[in-house]
């Protein structure tokens, strides 16, 4: 429909256009969607076979849609992807606040208006992307913030009485007439204010404290909430929930490779930190893995589950640890170490619910033992188990060069902030170290080829081959049975200021 040359009543209806509700349009344009093939939910990853399909068959049915699950999980950014199913303009009475159709006015200014220009009453055209409403269901919300009151300032300005109909402030739902209306986290909202909604789900209408009024409101409701929320702040009263039509539950990635393409998308890289530090998949395993081992960690409160948000920011950090370094040491190109993932505790700490046992042992140590069980799992992925490797191909383990270097009193500190010339340095004195690596692969670069040398020690560390004492400035590799005889050193306390005077043979075994 041309809507740039249509601009009253009358001409609207010499184009043959016809009222359509919400549901309808949602549904129309969802089936074209389907019959083309094309992507209905860009960006959402993992959902393909299980939410998404529920999804579309509520708007096919055309239901009111609660989307239910752990924070993290997307909740939110669907229900503004269905803007996307919306006409791209609709025609609104130009002046009326609750989008009237012109074919269907409903409110009394559109009503009046029409009675008195006819086919010249003026009509303006709505974008889809302003027919999309949010509230985050606060426990200051009030019925007048949804639903609307009297407005004594509107009395007194039109010289009107309480019991006209013109004396009403609409609120955020009769004005979202005409497109979607969601309120994330409903269980938070009061049960009184969930009671006001009863009418608008089954009837499609409000009431407004005494006034007779009845507008059928043409809405798309989406609700999201956390089962968390049901126990500890609130719930959604019975009779609400009966009247949402579809409940659909949401779910963590069930798979590293979907959650390491939502982090790709989602973490805030800036161009100059792309041309600054160069990543690699293994890099990316480890951030998702640390969510895995959250996931099921025994320190960890499971009913709260863990945000896609810890993977995203870990990530930054993860970059922003590489970035700092190469501008502490003026290189102009870095690439990304074993050290820039364990320093992103900080991005691990906040994201996490403990319970009481995590709470005794700390959010950092809880953090950092997550960080050391996603690399003793991804060690697997590209070198032998120690647990096993006796033997390989009918030769002693591969790690026994290594382990004797160590143990013949030997250390090697890795510091977060050596420039590339120190860290190949202290990589290459460990004998047997890039032997192993080369021979398992062969084919890596050589940047790649350090990342895995550095790897290789941390997971030895973390299958107890050697030890790996925490620095202030990084981590010390070390003879197991050596370490066991030091005594920690005073003011291991990362919180000491005293602590920045140490050397880092000082620093605290974890």
């Amino acid at each position: 429909m041309q809507h740039a040359t249509i601009r009253t009543l009358g001409q609207l209806r010499a184009s043959g256009y016809q009222p359509r509700s919400v549901k309808q349009e949602l549904r129309d344009n969802l089936i074209a969607k389907l019959q083309s093939k094309e992507e209905v939910f860009p960006g959402i990853y993992g959902y393909n076979e299980t939410v998404i399909p529920d999804l579309q068959r509520a708007i096919l049915a055309g239901h009111h849609i609660n989307l239910l699950g752990l924070r993290g999980q997307a909740k939110t950014r669907i229900a503004r992807l269905l803007v996307g199913l919306l006409d791209e303009y609709i025609p609104v009475v130009e002046g009326a606040e609750l989008n009237d159709d012109p074919l269907e006015p409903l409110s009394v200014y559109a009503k009046n208006l029409i009675a008195e220009h006819g086919d010249n009453t003026p009509v303006a055209w709505l974008h889809r992307d302003d027919r999309y409403t949010e509230k985050l269901a606060t426990p200051d919300v009030s019925v007048a913030d949804l639903i609307g009151d009297a407005d004594p300032i509107k009395a007194a300005t039109l010289k009107l009485p309480y019991s006209d109909e013109r004396v009403i402030h609409f609120g955020l739902i009769p004005r979202a007439h005409r497109g979607i209306f969601v309120i994330n986290e409903l269980p938070d909202l009061q049960p009184r204010i969930q009671v006001s909604l009863f009418n608008i789900l089954q009837e499609g209408d409000i009431q407004i404290r005494g006034f007779k009024v009845r507008l059928p409101l043409d809405l798309q409701f989406v609700f999201t909430a956390n089962p968390e929320d049901y126990t500890n702040r609130g719930s959604i009263v019975t009779p609400l929930k009966d009247r949402i039509d579809a409940q659909i539950i949401t779910h963590y990635p069930k798979s590293i490779e979907i959650g390491k393409n939502i982090t790709k998308q989602e973490a805030r890289i800036k161009e100059e930190q792309r041309g600054l530090v160069t990543t690699n998949e293994i890099i990316h395993d480890l951030v998702e893995q640390v969510a895995v081992e959250a996931r099921a960690s025994e320190f960890v409160d499971a009913k709260s589950g863990v945000s896609a948000r810890l993977t995203i920011s870990a990530f930054e950090q993860v970059v922003a640890g590489a970035e700092r370094r190469a501008l502490i040491n003026g290189e102009k190109k870095t690439y990304v170490r074993v050290g820039d993932f364990i320093s992103a505790v900080p991005a691990v700490t906040g994201k996490v619910e403990l319970v009481y046992e995590g709470e005794q042992e700390g959010a950092g140590i809880v953090a950092e033992k997550l960080m050391g069980k996603a690399i003793r799992t991804l060690f697997l992925n590209y070198f032998p188990d120690p647990d096993k490797a006796k033997k390989l191909k009918g030769r002693p383990s591969p790690y026994k060069t290594v382990q004797e270097w160590f143990g013949s009193g030997n250390t090697v500190d890795v510091l977060h902030d050596a420039s590339d010339n120190e860290y190949h340095a202290a990589l290459d004195q460990v004998p047997g170290l890039r032997d192993i690596v080369k021979e398992l692969h062969p084919n890596e670069d050589a940047e790649t080829t350090y990342f895995l040398m550095e790897f290789l020690l941390h997971g030895l560390a973390e299958y107890s081959l050697i030890s790996r004492n925490r620095l202030t400035a990084g981590a010390q590799f070390k003879d197991l049975l050596s370490s066991m005889f030091t005594m920690p050193s005073f003011g291991e306390d990362d919180d000491d200021e005293d602590e920045e005077d140490e050397k880092p043979q000082r620093g605290r075994r974890r």
